[in-house]
């Protein structure tokens, strides 16, 4: 034989039977606890302001006990019973009655012989705070008796190691969390402020939101602030104030009901309008007294997250049957609905006493309605949870069960751990069709209904489902909006904009503004050559190496080719010269061929003359392989052949040189055998000599490092410069120095010889003619060097060109003249002067 400590005097509804089941509900909202001096025994808390839905939500889970006991399938042959408290929305009064529960109010308790009995509850059902949940939970979770929350969401009850034997019918907070960050996406909202209570449901509330929001990206908390407890104006305002001036027009409230209307207070006393609020479900569907004249210019609009509607077929009829207890002392049965004495005076004042027998069948109360159940399923759906699991229970098969040597628990040793082994593996559907199972947290399916709050023309207010929140197969969460119904309290009738920073077009990247949210940045242009071509990029990304960024910098192009074209006027004018000298030296072989006998033609050896234009011809011919597209062959072919076809040239002209100096020794004593070493094979050999060494540079060039086709990029990005590399820049120094080599030396040798007395020296014209081609290449080197991309092809063609046409000019343009305008001194007595016939 024990004895209680103490017996906690609590509004309580009882019904025996063979297994009883617990439950804690809010039936009052206050409670008025006495000043403890410790002088005397302490005074029980007493309760007042009736809570007609906590009330209501006591009676659907005896409604649900009679239900279940009327059940001919479901416990058979058991009754089960009922022990409800009252816990006045308080933890102290909450915490009494669940030890009453768990422990029983006796003031002895006699177990049977064996020391084996029956706890007084097998199971509890509650409780509606999270805060109240979580201290009682972690008591009886040390005797595995389990409880069943059909209002506790906080995340944190997830914990099992903490919480081994709580469980829950409403979804968690971390649900709510993401139910409400798929809410803020579809809607574009990536900028919102949130308001939270100050106890274990807004904290972790709070912390979750944050959390998800930085692992999902989508979107950014503006301010965090904590409501006080109670009606602290200052803080109030200064709340308000921050709401006015942040740029969030979205405000999440996690906050109970009380506390929203202390909230709501004073932002219509600061006349806070363009706000979307989005509720939480502790405020969302219970939030009758915020639906007035006096809020709804403000609330109007409001998306929520809401406990799931179901519905219960015959609870309307049962709440009709309750009458009150007329005796307001006593303290067993159904004591939780009873008349308080009439207050003085009443009845001589014309007031009417109720007598608990009135007829409320055609009378309109909040208390009758049953068209909005959603804490009430949850206790129903708790109820049959338990009534399930012992169900499952009491059918085990002897010497097959889950226990100790495979051993099953009878009604007549029951313990509230057994229970637990099947509450875990529960699994059932309502007559409404929704299942009820739990998760290894103890946690139900998830699903929220997404209310909205309509203000209607005539001042009357609706809150009417608009979508809902489930968990997918796949276990995602997915929304389901009708948009059509919403209503939006905006003149626009359209949901509003929230951001920090507006959305970075494509062609620009996100950069974050210093000591600020990720949600607030500036929008940077892209350099040239990379791109974006979605919003909100955070980088940059670089075009492939043939392309380039279009102007928006949003799709990359392919980059514009340039090389020397024979379709663009410098192409056009390089391409016209090369031909005209080709014709122009055509034509002077024609004339030369036609006058071959006449004495201009024949002096000083018209068989090199004839090499010299073919040289030239060929000079002009090579310019055109500077021009086009470079490919491999042209590339190779170029240098190669302007390398010989000048060398063949200059060294014409270089023996042409020498034969004249040759000429003017003989005419001095003892210089009769001067010629003898300039016949015509010598003359013929010292030019193929000559111009096999240069042959023989371009060869070794081609193959120790051949020129090739180059995408140049260094001289302009959004451009590729398509040149020819000179592959060997030793190999082309090479070829030009031994041409250079050879044009110095005949020009040396014909300014020797520039003053021999003859009436036409051509030694004179190949001086000029030297001169210019030196002066030209002089200038080249360093032009070409300079030039960037195509060019210097273009100034490769031109020094090319411009000595070429030196030369024709030079040496050949003299004798045309005198073959076609002065034919009358083209005699070998005018060419020859005093001289000898060469």
């Amino acid at each position: 034989m024990t004895k209680l400590q103490g017996q906690f005097h609590l509004n309580i509804m009882h019904k025996t039977g063979d297994v009883i089941l617990g439950g804690l509900f809010p039936v009052h909202f206050f409670s008025s606890v006495p000043d403890l001096s410790f002088a005397s025994e302490p005074q029980q808390p007493s309760c007042h302001g009736f809570y007609v839905q906590g009330f209501r939500q006591a009676q659907t889970m005896a409604f649900a006990i009679d239900e279940i006991n009327n059940n001919s399938s479901l416990l058979p042959n058991v009754t089960v019973g009922y022990t409800l408290y009252d816990n006045c929305a308080e933890l102290g009064i909450g915490f009494r009655g669940a030890l009453s529960l768990a422990s029983g109010q006796e003031e002895q308790i006699i177990l049977h012989n064996t020391c084996v009995g029956k706890p007084p509850v097998l199971a509890i059902v509650g409780e509606t705070s999270s805060t109240r949940s979580i201290a009682i939970s972690s008591i009886l979770g040390l005797y595995r008796v389990p409880m069943v929350s059909y209002f506790a969401t906080c995340s944190c009850l997830s914990d099992r190691q903490k919480y081994p034997s709580f469980f829950r019918t409403i979804p968690s907070d971390a649900f709510q969390v993401r139910a409400m960050i798929q809410i803020l996406k579809h809607f574009g909202w990536t900028w919102a402020g949130l308001l939270i209570t100050d106890d274990d449901y807004g904290l972790h509330a709070a912390r979750s939101l944050q959390s998800e929001l930085s692992l999902s990206g989508e979107g950014c908390l503006a301010y965090v602030e904590v409501l006080p407890w109670d009606k602290d104006t200052d803080e109030l305002r200064r709340i308000v104030d921050v709401m006015k001036q942040s740029t969030a027009r979205v405000v999440i409230a996690f906050v109970h009901l009380s506390h929203m209307i202390n909230l709501m207070e004073e932002v219509a006393k600061q006349n806070v309008t363009g706000l979307q609020w989005l509720a939480s479900e502790g405020w969302t569907a219970t939030g009758a007294v915020l639906q007035t004249p006096k809020f709804m210019p403000y609330l109007g609009g409001t998306l929520g997250i809401a406990i799931r509607r179901g519905e219960i077929p015959g609870l309307r009829e049962f709440l009709l049957q309750i009458r009150p207890d007329l005796h307001h002392n006593n303290n067993y049965g159904n004591s939780m609905c009873r008349f308080a004495p009439a207050p003085a005076g009443w009845v001589e004042g014309g007031g009417a006493i109720c007598t608990g027998k009135e007829d409320l069948e055609n009378v309109n109360t909040k208390f009758l309605d049953v068209s909005n159940l959603r804490p009430e399923y949850n206790v129903y759906k708790a109820v049959y949870a338990l009534a399930y699991a012992l169900d499952d229970m009491l059918q085990c098969k002897p010497r097959r069960g889950p226990f100790s040597g495979h051993s099953c628990a009878t009604l007549q040793s029951l313990e509230p751990w057994q229970l637990l082994y099947y509450l875990e593996r529960v699994n059932f559907s309502t007559p409404f069709g929704d299942q009820v199972s739990f998760d290894e947290n103890g946690d139900v399916v998830p699903i929220y209904d997404v209310m909205n709050w309509l203000w209607l023309p005539d001042g009357s207010t609706k809150v009417q489902n608009v979508g809902e929140v489930k968990r997918s197969a796949f276990k995602v969460e997915e929304i389901i909006l009708d948009e059509d119904k919403i209503f939006w309290n905006f003149e626009s009738k359209k949901p509003v904009r929230s951001v920090c920073s507006e959305s970075c077009p494509p062609g620009t990247h996100m950069v974050r503004k210093k000591g600020e949210p990720k949600c607030c940045f500036d929008c940077i242009p892209c350099s040239e050559g990379k791109i974006t071509n979605k919003r909100n990029s955070l980088e940059c990304t670089s075009c492939p190496e043939d392309f380039w960024s279009n102007p928006q910098r949003d799709h990359c192009v392919p980059k514009k080719t340039e090389f020397l074209s024979y379709f663009e006027p410098l192409g056009i004018c390089l391409t016209a010269a090369s031909l005209l000298g080709t014709f122009i030296c055509t034509v002077v072989l024609g004339i030369f061929i036609y006058h071959r006998r006449t004495p201009i033609v024949r002096a000083n050896n018209s068989e090199l003359s004839f090499q010299v234009l073919l040289s030239l011809k060929l000079c002009f011919l090579c310019s055109l392989l500077f021009i086009g597209r470079p490919r491999m062959w042209t590339c190779q072919l170029r240098h190669a052949a302007f390398g010989i076809s000048f060398v063949l040239c200059v060294s014409c002209i270089l023996v042409k040189t020498m034969v004249v100096l040759a000429v003017f020794k003989v005419s001095k004593p003892g210089g009769g055998t001067s010629l003898k070493w300039f016949g015509a094979m010598q003359q013929r050999g010292t030019v193929l000599f000559l111009t096999s060494i240069q042959a023989a540079i371009c060869t070794a060039w081609l193959v120790s490092a051949s020129p090739t086709p180059h995408k140049n990029t260094q001289y302009q990005n959004d451009k590729i410069v398509y040149e020819c590399t000179v592959g060997s820049t030793v190999g082309f120094a090479v070829l030009l120095g031994y041409i250079g080599m050879l044009a110095v030396l005949s020009f040396l040798i014909a300014f020797l010889v520039r003053n021999l007395p003859d009436s036409f020296n051509e030694a004179k014209l190949i001086t000029f003619g030297m001169l210019i081609f030196c002066a030209v290449w002089v200038a080249f080197v360093p032009v070409y060097i300079s030039s960037p991309g195509n060019y210097a092809d273009a100034v490769e063609v031109f020094a090319i060109l411009a000595s070429s046409f030196g030369l024709l000019i030079t040496l050949f343009g003299p004798k045309c003249y005198i073959i076609l305008l002065r034919p009358e001194i083209n005699t070998k007595k005018a060419v020859m002067g005093r001289g000898a016939e060469l």
